[in-house]
């Protein structure tokens, strides 16, 4: 039933299609499921590479226990500020978790920014992210040091003094950004490549060709990124 909990045998299906090479929007399509459902699904048990039917239901139904009790303490327990629901707010980080992982980042980094986007201070100590995800202190630090690689979050102390790692609107452009520079850094490369391989031949025509496509995105991507913030990070008293 379109909506529900997967079977077992919806499970096993995916397995099938994974193993088959085929799209997930194809195995939702099949299955009469959303397609973020099966994405979901599959990115959070091992991935297309590792994804197992048996081993993806008893981790769905061990998962189940756990939120057990907690559900069983009344409405009380699931108040949120601004009247969110939290069983709502925990499908919907794991939703963007999933997505996150799709786009190439590592489980537990997209696990951490999921995790401070979706909270209302935009920042969580070391301390605060260990307590939420229920990981180990090694586990974020692992996270925050490849997150602030890619320009994706950045720490700054409060009045406390405690470290604290911090997303804001001008991280996204930071790392737009970066990703442009990437670009240019391989329009570099395959130009020169170009000279190594003899201007002519059928390889240095394939690089140069790679090098004015990518020249291109990349100007474009960064004039955007420009642009975008001139117009949406602008105050409204500013207009």
């Amino acid at each position: 039933m379109p909506g529900g909990r997967l079977t077992q045998q919806e499970r096993q299906q995916i397995a099938l299609g994974v193993g088959d090479g085929l799209a997930y929007a194809e195995i939702a399509r099949r299955l009469d499921r959303p397609t973020s459902t099966v994405t979901r699904e599959v990115m959070r048990n091992g991935g297309p590479t590792g994804y197992r039917s048996d081993l993806a239901h008893r981790a769905t139904e061990r998962r189940a226990r756990r939120r057990a009790p907690s559900s069983s303490r009344g409405p009380q327990s699931a108040l949120q500020p601004h009247g969110r629901d939290a069983e709502a707010v925990r499908e919907y980080e794991e939703m963007f978790t999933t997505v996150m992982m799709a786009s190439g980042l590592p489980k537990m980094m997209a696990r951490v920014l999921s995790c401070l986007y979706t909270t209302d201070a935009g920042s969580l100590t070391a301390s605060e992210l260990v307590q939420r995800l229920q990981v180990s202190p090694a586990s974020i630090s692992k996270a925050i040091a490849f997150l602030e690689s890619q320009d994706l979050v950045r720490r700054e102390r409060d009045e406390r003094r405690r470290e604290r790692y911090v997303v804001d609107d001008d991280l996204w452009h930071q790392s737009t950004v970066a990703s442009a520079q990437a670009l240019v850094k391989l329009v570099e490369v395959a130009r020169q490549g170009v000279g190594v391989l003899g201007r002519g031949s059928p390889a240095a025509i394939r690089l140069e060709k790679i090098a004015r496509y990518l020249d291109f995105v990349a100007e474009e991507f960064a004039r955007a990124a420009e642009r975008a913030r001139a117009i949406l990070y602008t105050q409204p008293e500013e207009t």
